[in-house]
């Protein structure tokens, strides 16, 4: 049987958020959906699961993509290594773990990680492949609701501690301040914790900043992914009931679209 060629999706790029890099959790074996859910199809000639994932979020606004990848790996990773470089592929040898597994392979993959003409990874949007509604729009709402709040910016130039003279303040200029609003945001990022709601329910995407990957990736274990660490830490929802149900597909029947 001839398998299908990739199919790319519409692009509608929204802008890219500097510092959030997107994470697909793409590993499991989708048992009750009879194969790997990444591989599966809404309907005949459609994009796969994981190619719409990825979509979303670089539509969304994600600084790149990195997706862990575990059952049928080889099959997986052929289908979405055309969508370009700014999509890694990490591959999860412990996938049957559970998505702990593939949630500590993600977040260590990007500690690590460098990306040509990218700002170093300050947060991960993190979502999973069978989320079939989950659209740009959702990513992008979640990337709008911004970091951590931070001191306002703006006025005049501020004086600096660096002297230029004797008895003179250096007056800090419009490209170093640029830079140190940067920095700014980057901790904002790195600080930040929050998810998608739908009707009030948290569900995925989430965001995780770097300040809290290694707490994450301690606790990971089994089917838990971060959710003990979403418990015990005080994080944002952001409502999204409008754009997605939010709902996860575990048998094809699932796929079918039942609106937000």
């Amino acid at each position: 049987m001839t398998t299908p060629e990739p199919t790319t999706p519409r692009r509608m790029q929204l802008g890219r958020v500097p510092h959030v890099r997107g994470l697909v959790l793409a590993a499991g074996a989708g048992r009750r959906m009879g194969g790997p859910k990444a591989l599966v199809r809404k309907t005949a000639g459609a994009p796969t699961l994981v190619e719409e994932a990825i979509t979303a979020l670089l539509d969304g606004g994600c600084e790149g993509v990195t997706v862990v990848v575990g059952a049928a790996a080889a099959e997986v990773t052929d289908v979405i290594r055309h969508l370009g470089r700014d999509v890694d592929v990490v591959e999860c040898a412990e996938w049957d773990e559970g998505m702990g597994a593939t949630l500590r392979t993600g977040l260590a993959s990007l500690t690590s990680a460098t990306h040509e003409h990218a700002a170093p990874v300050s947060a991960a949007l993190i979502t999973l492949v069978d989320l079939p509604d989950v659209g740009a729009e959702v990513v992008a709402r979640l990337l709008a609701s911004g970091p951590r709040p931070s001191p306002v910016h703006g006025g005049p130039p501020a004086l600096a501690t660096r002297p230029d003279g004797p008895g003179k303040a250096h007056e800090t200029t419009s490209e170093e301040q640029a830079v140190g609003e940067e920095a700014d945001e980057a901790a904002r990022w790195r600080a930040t914790l929050s998810r998608a709601a739908y009707a009030g329910v948290p569900g995925h995407p989430v965001v995780i900043g770097r300040d809290h990957w290694d707490e994450v990736i301690a606790s990971a274990v089994g089917d838990r992914g971060a959710r003990s660490h979403f418990r015990a830490h005080a994080h944002g929802l952001v409502e999204c009931g409008d754009l997605a149900s939010g709902r996860d597909a575990d048998r094809p029947e699932d796929l079918t679209p039942q609106g937000p």
